[in-house]
């Protein structure tokens, strides 16, 4: 993935984005790399793309990816592009869902 480093801060003028993947263990590997596959070959090439990382919980049923990007817009663009359009759609085979949603960091401790 990205070469970049991931810094939280509340002074963070681009956009976050935290997305969560519900999946089942047989089916929490799969994803993992399909998600990898997509950040090496798609997202982190696209304008505005900063940094992100890939978290997955002990029973193998959720993944969390946060990712930091320059403008909302930028997020958006990749989002609508026909070949995230494609993955998202074998992405979306693999889990039972997933919601990307972009957060405001307010307060770091």
């Amino acid at each position: 993935m990205s070469q970049k480093s991931l810094a939280i801060s509340p002074g963070f003028a681009g956009q976050t984005v935290i997305t969560t993947f519900e999946m089942t263990p047989a089916t929490a590997h799969d994803l993992m790399e399909r998600l990898h596959a997509a950040y090496d070959e798609v997202i982190r090439h696209q304008p505005g793309f900063i940094s992100a990382a890939l978290h997955m919980n002990d029973a193998m049923t959720r993944i969390c990816n946060y990712s930091q990007w320059k403008r909302r817009e930028d997020y958006q663009a990749m989002l609508r592009s026909p070949e995230m359009r494609e993955r998202n759609r074998v992405i979306n085979t693999l889990c039972r869902g997933f919601e990307p949603v972009m957060y405001e960091a307010m307060e770091v401790l």
